[in-house]
């Protein structure tokens, strides 16, 4: 299914989000397969193809509109949109960086502590390692990832466990 409507882009907190029409909701959760959690879909907005999930919050769900999605998104308040959506059933699940396993397989009480984290938040972990550019810094951080996950300092703005 790809659906495709028009929105007006609304602001909660500092959020640039719309509303997806209860019809299309309904069909895109259907074929999610569930009514909890997020929802991985994709689609485009005016013609420009993204990636999204969308998220339940304080009772609706919402579309978050950001700015690799819109340009300027959050200046755009109050602008209508087309928008096509669909579910994404393709695996997000980011691969751990190898020496970040090595590192875990080598501290028991890191890796059950890992073991032990939300899914997103292990994810969170995984993409900020990943996302590291030099052997340098990728060894500085699993060195804080793997005290942090030991209970020591903390780790992409958390405090230890």
């Amino acid at each position: 299914m790809n659906a495709k409507f028009k929105a007006t882009i609304e602001l909660i907190g500092i959020n640039p989000f719309v509303f997806v029409p209860e019809k299309i909701l309904a069909a895109v959760l259907q074929e999610a397969g569930k009514e909890k959690g997020s929802i991985p879909i994709k689609g485009l907005i005016n013609k420009n193809p993204y990636r999204q999930t969308l998220v339940k919050y304080a009772g609706h769900w919402r579309l978050y509109v950001n700015t690799i999605m819109l340009k300027d998104s959050p200046k755009r308040i109050g602008e209508t949109i087309t928008i096509s959506i669909a579910f994404d059933p393709a695996d997000r699940k980011l691969k751990m960086h190898p020496a970040l396993g090595k590192a875990l397989t080598k501290n028991k009480a890191a890796k059950e502590n890992f073991k032990k984290l939300s899914t997103s938040r292990q994810q969170e972990i995984i993409r900020y390692i990943s996302n590291l550019r030099t052997a340098e810094s990728v060894e500085r951080n699993i060195t804080k990832a793997i005290n942090f996950l030991s209970g020591n300092g903390s780790f992409v703005g958390r405090h230890s466990l």
